[in-house]
């Protein structure tokens, strides 16, 4: 039987430190050596402490070779998978193409390295190395990420900046279609539930603009068509809005916009026109209102009639500013993403 002849230094420190040490597993590692420095048995000290009588002869004898820093020590977690020995040939293999799926992961885990896991000791390695299951987004296969940083610095960030300290109007304008027809989402419920889908194809058109600073956003909705003729009649109703106030449009490139017709009635209103690089939605802060309209009007949602469904378009624009103002806020700051 190991028997412990300590100082009353140490004792003293064991007593104190076996109360007051933060961890309470350390605490019961603590009271087994005080109290086997008291000549109790180990019999005794598991009664006391809920230790196995083996763990009480470990701890102290870890005590005897090691000192008080030992007990304080944790050691648990340290066994690596085996999947870690491969771990940059299996993180580079879906890196140059991601898995759709924890099971199509597996596989090619075991096809690369002749180790079989289930499902979820894969996701945990995945996890383990900071991937995520993120759906993927699109983006135009010809945009030029360096243009698109230049014409930012060049002819943007400088119209940001006059907004700023009120020198001018700046906007972003867009047309947006929307579609009468279902838009399938997730939703929390018992059971799937499937939206009806109209007969027939109906749309709306919305030209609208969002004020990069107030947030402000105006429209004209019609069920027609939007022309050059459309885009000319909309500045004026902007040069109204907006008095003498110098006006700067960020816009595509559609060609019911960027024509002479359009360029030359902008020039005599005084509105600048600021056009975007080809392929650059992910410049026009408006597309995400757009998104976020489906979202909220949209997704899930059945119109009987597509009167019913113009009037949820056209009241969700002249309500917008007053209802989600908050949302606004947060979703069409001037920060843009490049690829």
């Amino acid at each position: 039987m190991l028997q412990l002849n300590l100082s009353d230094a140490e004792i003293q420190h064991l007593n104190y430190e076996r109360y007051y040490y933060p961890c309470p597993l350390v605490q019961k590692r603590m009271h087994a050596v005080y109290f086997k420095s008291m000549g109790m048995s180990n019999k005794a000290i598991s009664v006391l402490t809920g230790l196995n009588r083996e763990t009480v002869g470990y701890w102290v004898s870890i005590y005897l070779e090691y000192g008080f820093e030992a007990l304080c020590q944790f050691n648990y977690g340290t066994n690596k998978s085996e999947l870690e020995t491969h771990a940059e040939s299996i993180l580079s293999s879906f890196t140059e193409q991601p898995p759709m799926s924890s099971n199509e992961a597996k596989s090619r885990i075991e096809a690369l390295t002749g180790i079989s896991r289930s499902p979820s000791q894969v996701q945990a390695f995945m996890k383990r190395h900071k991937l995520h299951y993120i759906k993927t987004g699109h983006i135009p296969a010809k945009a030029d990420g360096i243009k698109q940083q230049q014409w930012v610095k060049d002819k943007l960030e400088p119209a940001i900046e006059e907004a700023q300290k009120g020198k001018c109007q700046l906007l972003f304008m867009d047309t947006a279609h929307f579609i009468l027809e279902p838009f399938v989402c997730a939703l929390w419920c018992a059971a799937r539930l499937f939206i009806k889908a109209s007969a027939g194809r109906n749309r709306i058109n919305v030209l609208g603009v969002v004020n990069a600073i107030t947030k402000e956003i105006l429209t004209f909705n019609n069920t027609s068509y939007i022309n050059a003729a459309t885009i000319v009649s909309f500045f004026e109703k902007l040069r109204v809005h907006y008095g003498d106030m110098p006006v700067k449009i960020v816009l595509d490139n559609a060609r019911y916009q960027h024509c002479k017709f359009v360029e030359e009635a902008a020039k005599t209103m005084g509105i600048t026109l600021l056009f975007l690089p080809s392929y650059s939605p992910n410049l026009n802060i408006i597309e995400r209102l757009w998104k976020f309209t489906k979202k909220k009007i949209l997704y899930a949602r059945y119109y009987e009639t597509p009167a019913k469904f113009h009037l949820a378009i056209t009241d969700f624009f002249q309500t917008v500013n007053q209802k989600h103002n908050d949302d606004l806020k947060n979703l069409l700051t001037l920060k843009f993403q490049f690829y």
